[in-house]
């Protein structure tokens, strides 16, 4: 792993026919990524939602092959996963994504389990499924054995029957719109209003385009997958396109066996 931005003596040019700064080949410790990948602190008048998306897209613009990321991914990209993770209080996820990618409750590292009590977390994220409809497998482990109950974000006129079922089923349910859907300004306010402030999605790219419409996107984590694979897979981010483009700009840049793991903020952002 090597950080190519911003500059700093790592990213020193390499000697002929060797390696770019002195972090070039060493695996980073879950530590320096928890740092490097740090929510800004709070503000004088306290913590503040900060919401960031997690996402891989291959060179030619796929979030996905056969319905999945996995493919795409690699090692390092599952361990600032995992590590993205143990610092959130809350991953937002699109229902979609839980019923193709499988999702399983998220689970207490012992690597961050200090870090997490210091900051008042509990031992692991809470997931937070978006969904109008309810139609889930209530039967998951997801729903059945979480560390911390799973959170439902829903509309306010969500059928009463699936609601009854999720909320049997251990699952806490949170109005956050006034109709069917979900409206994420109001999912973001919610989870604040439940003391999560630390806030990740993981997509799917219906649910991040629907944030980035709505302009409540904080930071984009985004891995560049050094693969093509032409054919009709979405991209990260789905649904109607905005009036204006929303500019963010480069906070960081590292880079392992050809994957580039970006941090794009607001342009307004302070880091």
């Amino acid at each position: 792993m090597r950080r190519l931005f911003p500059v700093t003596d790592e990213t020193a040019a390499p000697a002929p026919g060797g390696a770019a700064g002195e972090d070039a080949g060493r695996q980073w410790s879950l530590q320096e990524l928890a740092a490097a990948y740090a929510y800004p602190e709070p503000g004088p008048r306290g913590p503040v939602p900060w919401l960031r998306a997690n996402m891989v897209s291959t060179l030619d613009g796929a979030a996905q092959h056969d319905g999945r990321s996995q493919p795409i991914s690699s090692a390092t990209d599952m361990r600032i996963f995992g590590t993205l993770r143990a610092l959130a209080d809350v991953v937002v996820v699109g229902a979609e994504t839980v019923r193709q990618e499988g999702y399983r409750p998220a689970r207490a590292r012992e690597d961050f389990a200090a870090m997490r009590e210091a900051a008042g977390q509990r031992p692991a994220p809470a997931i937070a499924v978006v969904t109008a409809s309810l139609d889930l497998d209530f039967s998951l482990p997801l729903f059945t054995s979480p560390l911390v109950p799973t959170l439902i974000l829903t509309g306010a006129a969500a059928a009463p029957d699936r609601v009854a079922a999720a909320e049997k089923a251990g699952a806490r349910v949170v109005t956050a719109g006034d109709g069917i859907g979900v409206d994420p300004a109001l999912a973001v306010r919610a989870l604040a209003d439940l003391g999560h402030t630390r806030l990740l999605t993981e997509g799917g790219p219906r649910l991040l385009g629907q944030m980035v419409a709505a302009d409540v996107l904080d930071e984009l984590c985004l891995t560049v997958s050094p693969m093509l694979t032409a054919g009709e897979a979405q991209r990260i981010a789905g649904g109607p396109a905005v009036t204006v483009p929303h500019r963010f700009g480069l906070v960081s840049m590292l880079e392992e066996d050809g994957f580039l793991f970006t941090r794009y903020g607001r342009a307004r952002a302070a880091y």
